[in-house]
């Protein structure tokens, strides 16, 4: 059951979430405006930081309760919903394989609320194959000097810090090492972001490492073990992925069942023909199945049991009935689902990338089929 104070979390959230989020969303997706101030708000109530330890700076939150702050986040603004999930991965890193001294030195600053946080793993010839990257770190005396470009980074050139994944030996997935680096390093840059289909306020780009030199002490964990690093926090990652599908797909089924109430053919409401009726039904089946699965998920990550395969799971199933969800939402709108009058077209647009990013939907099948046959 949950807590009389995760019950109370989620209050604050919603509340938050219909004065600050909601009024801000259209003009900050049409202008393709990043909303900085919206993360400083989020962060100062202590909602970026929810799933960390008191002892840091965090909401000591048991994952369950913080994928359902996701979901109510998302509901409002997918790409802010996507933002929080993502600074909690680039804060994953360094809870799990740094050392005391690093945790203590550099996690309550990245868990104020203050600093906003980007992952740096996939390459534009390494998506799904990140033990083919090419960005190096070669070590310097007390530091390593990182080259090469990350694409595809969320909160590029908008990011306090970055955690990377670069390769310190030529040895396959086995040389690649994990560096927070910070923001103002010199020599660090992003590139003009990237022109999307959806999540336009929700800042995209390549970041160019060109001769950023970093303290040794900056590494995190030892050398080689980056992609185990970055893999694990991949599971965490995908879960908060389908938490942001899920919070997309219930607003799209809310405007559809609104619309469909108000609207009138052939003399009654739309909802009370049953062909739509039936369309609206396994549109709230999907999203229902879709949470439970994501909180199936939780809770046993929550209860620290081997949770990978059932991450990928609630990702593929997440996201793939929150496309088919917004798709038959612009279905239920007709005509008027197709302009930007409504914001279902925008739903159906920002969905899509959510069966491509962190780890394609094919990606979650072959994890899924290779757990299955150990």
């Amino acid at each position: 059951m949950p807590s009389e104070e995760s019950t109370d979390l989620i209050e604050l959230t919603r509340s938050i979430v219909a004065k600050e989020l909601r009024p801000k969303v259209n003009e900050a997706e049409a202008t393709a405006t990043f909303p900085r101030e919206v993360f400083h708000t989020l962060g100062r109530a202590g909602l970026l930081s929810l799933p960390y330890p008191e002892q840091y700076g965090g909401g000591g939150q048991p994952y369950e309760v913080y994928l359902q702050v996701v979901e109510e986040i998302a509901s409002a603004w997918a790409g802010v919903g996507v933002g929080t999930s993502v600074h909690a991965l680039s804060c994953f890193g360094l809870f799990t394989a740094g050392t005391d001294e690093q945790k203590d030195n550099w996690l309550p600053e990245m868990l104020s609320g203050e600093l906003l946080g980007a992952y740096c793993l996939s390459e534009a010839h390494a998506g799904s194959d990140p033990a083919a990257m090419r960005t190096k770190a070669v070590r310097d005396g007390d530091s390593y000097v990182i080259n090469g470009t990350k694409a595809w980074t969320t909160h590029g050139g908008k990011a306090d810090f970055y955690k990377v994944m670069a390769r310190t030996a030529d040895t396959g997935g086995r040389g690649i090492s994990c560096f927070l680096v910070p923001a103002d390093a010199v020599g660090l840059t992003a590139d003009y972001p990237e022109q999307k289909m959806g999540l336009m306020g929700s800042t995209t780009a390549s970041m160019l490492f060109e001769d950023v030199r970093i303290p040794a002490e900056r590494r995190i964990g030892k050398e080689g073990q980056g992609l185990s690093i970055a893999l694990a926090g991949l599971d965490a990652g995908r879960l908060g992925i389908a938490a942001v599908a899920t919070g997309v797909a219930q607003e799209a089924l809310d405007v559809a069942v609104r619309y469909s109430k108000e609207r009138k053919t052939f003399g009654k409401r739309i909802i009370d023909h049953q062909g739509l009726g039936f369309l609206l039904a396994d549109m709230a089946a999907a999203v229902e199945s879709a949470r439970a699965t994501y909180l199936a998920a939780a809770r046993l990550k929550d209860q620290g049991k081997p949770f990978a395969r059932q991450a990928s799971i609630a990702k593929l199933v997440a996201t793939d009935n929150a496309m088919k969800v917004t798709t038959d939402a612009v279905q239920v709108l007709g005509g008027a689902g197709y302009t930007k009058d409504f914001p279902v077209e925008r739903y159906m647009r920002e969905t899509k990338v959510m069966q491509i990013f962190e780890g394609t939907n094919q990606i979650q099948r072959l994890v899924i089929a290779r757990d299955l046959a150990h």
